[in-house]
């Protein structure tokens, strides 16, 4: 039976370390062991002996001191080999050669050291310091950075495994692009610098490698350290990093994940179907939901709830359609696709468009290659606008206030001014219960529209009340901010941020078929009702 000895140390003495490099193997006899060989270097003369030469061999030192015995006459004295080099630094060298563990002190020793054993062709040194800790300054700073760090997942390449320094690609490159022939002395080798980037965002950075948290202090903060995780090509941490929200929703028995759409990766995109009770029979067709993990972070699946800005979507109240804009209709776009390829449905387009957008428009910047515009019609999920559900667990800012489109209690209220316990008429004598074509969602005056989805039952949606006018008019009246309405009607509010659930539900199609489509489940929205409203909430430069 094996027993760990971590723990089992009652005396609590710090116990020796071998380093991690070592090994014992028999010295091989290349030159003979017994025998001194003379070698100066610079103004100090250093005696090594045949094993310590051969304990790091083939090299500069046993190749010359090869050659002379090969051709060494009797009574002959060994010649000594003269190198102009800095003698400093090959006294670590020869402490390396007698079997000591030899580690750099900075960036400095770090190239000096380097230099010189590829110069001298030492194979074991230049792999013991190929496989050390990085030394490295970022914006003046000096960092001392052990390996290991970047070894979780997503964080290995990085910046320092694929560009740190030519001359540091490989352990068996000896001065890459230099014929090491006739070569008298190394080039001059600066340590590793990366003055454009901030030292103490890069502290950061490894403060949170190492396990332990940093405070966000704010979002030009976080931008800061997602700026450079993307830089040193920190996938793992920078995933970390983004905004998000994860959360247990008792009413539906699910975990949540609240995630920004530009912040969307394929690979963590999934679908699940809805559960089917044994009683049930079988759907014609796949719904469900989709659902989100971070890559190289999450383990499991979330459902997601996805959140756009940017005042980039507009929702067409009456037809309960969504339109996009700009880098948001590209990216939504392209997360279409990506449904419809998790789903196996066929490409929508000439080419995988959401692909290409995934991976093009998802940092800002649209690809010229694509052939046709960027448009859910160009995916099979979608038309050209995407159909949106706004029911009353959508919590819906309208103009900056509360939008009283729903009842609590599963009536489709009237949104009047409420004054003191009196229902009052709105400025241009409008009821207070207004009909289908009256301002969708004013303050004053506004009604709740005629929502197709409220004709149609489905998720988010509520059967209309039987109770009489006087039931939802309320003997206790929430009192609000009078406000004109009228200046302009609209059947569309510009969604300056929304939370969506994304639903893949099967829908009849055009030839009778039915076929699956993503459907966006109003989850949060703050909008305007119209230019109007949008005006209101501006603010007048300092």
């Amino acid at each position: 039976m094996s027993v760990h000895s971590q723990g089992n140390n009652h005396d609590d003495k710090p116990s020796s370390r071998i380093a991690t490099n070592a090994s014992f193997p028999e010295i091989p006899r290349i030159l003979p062991h017994e025998k001194v060989f003379p070698i100066q270097i610079g103004g100090e003369l250093f005696r090594l002996s045949g094993a310590s030469i051969s304990s790091d061999a083939p090299s500069y030192f046993s190749q010359f001191f090869e050659q002379q015995l090969a051709n060494l006459e009797e009574g002959q004295s060994m010649r000594t080999l003269y190198i102009d080099r800095d003698p400093v630094t090959f006294r670590d060298i020869a402490r390396h050669l007698q079997g000591y563990h030899v580690s750099p002190r900075d960036g400095q020793h770090f190239v000096q050291l380097f230099a010189d054993a590829q110069f001298y062709s030492l194979p074991k040194l230049i792999s013991q310091l190929f496989e050390s800790e990085i030394f490295i300054s970022i914006g003046s700073r000096p960092f001392q950075i052990n390996r290991e760090l970047f070894q979780s997942p997503g964080n290995n390449p990085n910046y320092f495994s694929l560009g740190f320094a030519v001359f540091f690609s490989s352990p068996n490159e000896v001065f890459p692009g230099l014929s090491r022939e006739g070569l008298l002395r190394p080039p001059s080798i600066l340590p590793p610098e990366v003055p454009t980037r901030s030292g103490e965002v890069f502290a950061e950075l490894l403060h949170l490698l190492r396990g332990y948290p940093v405070h966000i202090r704010n979002e030009e903060h976080r931008q800061e350290l997602l700026r450079d995780c993307k830089y040193f090509h920190l996938k793992g941490l920078e995933q970390k990093l983004i905004p998000h929200e994860i959360s247990w929703n008792q009413k539906r028995q699910k975990q949540e994940m609240v995630i920004r759409l530009e912040d969307i990766k394929p690979s963590g995109i999934s679908f699940v179907p809805d559960p089917i009770s044994p009683d049930q029979m079988p759907p014609r067709g796949t719904s469900g939901w989709i659902n989100y993990s971070r890559p190289f972070v999450d383990e499991t699946q979330r459902e997601l709830i996805l959140e756009i800005g940017g005042e980039q979507t507009k929702v067409d109240l009456k037809l309960g359609r969504a339109e996009f804009s700009g880098t948001t209709n590209q990216r939504v776009t392209a997360l279409l696709q990506v449904i419809a390829n998790k789903l196996g449905l066929p490409v929508g387009h000439e080419r995988a468009l959401g692909l290409v957008l995934m991976q093009n428009s998802m940092n800002g910047s649209a690809s010229g290659s694509t052939p046709g515009p960027a448009s859910p019609g160009n995916t099979p999920l979608s038309e050209d606008r995407v159909k949106v559900r706004i029911g009353p667990d959508c919590f819906v800012q309208l103009d900056g206030e509360e939008w009283q489109g729903w009842d609590r209690e599963g009536v489709n209220s009237v949104d009047g001014h409420e004054m003191d316990g009196t229902v009052v008429d709105d400025a241009y004598g409008m009821a207070s219960r207004p009909g289908p074509g009256s301002d969708a969602g004013r303050s004053a005056g506004g009604g709740s529209p005629n929502l197709p989805w409220q004709q149609h039952p489905g998720v988010g949606s509520r059967p209309p009340s039987t109770k009489p006018q006087g039931a939802f008019l309320g003997m206790h009246p929430r009192k609000r901010r009078k406000r004109m309405a009228g200046i302009e009607d609209s059947s569309e509010w510009l969604v300056k941020r929304g939370q969506w659930r994304l639903r893949v539900q099967m829908m009849p199609g055009m030839d009778g078929r039915d076929r699956p489509e993503v459907i966006l489940v109003g989850v949060k929205l703050d909008a305007f009702s119209g230019e109007y409203g949008r005006n209101e909430q501006r603010k007048f430069l300092i």
